[in-house]
């Protein structure tokens, strides 16, 4: 009888999968190793019946993280597999960062709409208009970034004490304003001129000069300061 051969020794894929697990990744590689479905997957903590955190993720992330960071909760609930405790996760997460990204001081001199536009990337492609003001110091710095007011898709409602309280709390030297027109296109509505003209005044008023009014879209920017309309 012919000896049996040596069994080949048993592969366990166990480490494999879990390398490949998001939460084992992150701890070896970091957070930005991963994909956005891996972070959303993240977010969720754990999936439904018959689907896993992973694949809601995967399916959230067929859209962008800007479109994401704008959804309600009550959006959130309408995605399959998300319930209320994942919907307020997910809100309160893009929360976090949202702020994270206004209050990260800048450092370098903002000089003209391209200094601006880098501070305010998230604003162009944004589904609703928003009211920021930027925050500079007497180097034209920027110290802080704050929203001001989220509107429609068409209008925003902007009021004085909104926009030079944080300036004040700030002991801000100027401030440059900025919103976006979800439509595309850059170009002044009278409803910004008039607005602009009323910040200005307010602004000699108390101090804190109005460099610039700066429109953001995806279609291009416009400075006010440049055409002379400030």
């Amino acid at each position: 009888m012919s000896p049996r051969p040596d069994p080949v020794p048993a592969v366990t894929l166990l480490p494999v999968a879990r390398a490949l697990r998001p939460r084992e990744k992150l701890r070896a590689r970091g957070p930005a190793a991963l994909a956005d479905a891996e972070l959303l997957a993240l977010v969720l903590g754990s999936g439904s019946a018959g689907r896993s955190a992973l694949r809601i993720g995967r399916a959230l992330a067929r859209r962008s993280p800007a479109e994401l960071a704008g959804w309600s909760s009550a959006r959130w609930l309408l995605v399959p597999g998300v319930g209320p405790a994942r919907a307020a996760a997910l809100a309160a997460a893009f929360e976090l960062g949202r702020r994270a990204a206004e209050r990260t001081p800048g450092g370098d001199a903002i000089r003209g709409p391209e200094d601006v536009l880098a501070h305010v990337r998230d604003l162009p492609r944004a589904r609703k208009e928003h009211f920021v003001v930027l925050l500079l110091n007497a180097r034209h710095e920027m110290q802080a970034r704050e929203t001001v007011s989220i509107g429609s898709l068409n209008a925003s409602i902007v009021h004085p004490r909104e926009v030079f309280q944080p300036a004040i709390l700030h002991s801000a030297a100027s401030v440059v304003l900025v919103h976006n027109h979800p439509s595309g296109d850059p170009e002044p509505s009278e409803e910004d001129l008039s607005i602009t003209k009323r910040l200005v005044q307010v602004g000699e008023l108390v101090g804190i000069g109005v460099l610039d009014h700066v429109i953001v879209a995806a279609r291009g920017v416009v400075s006010l300061r440049s055409r002379q309309l400030l």
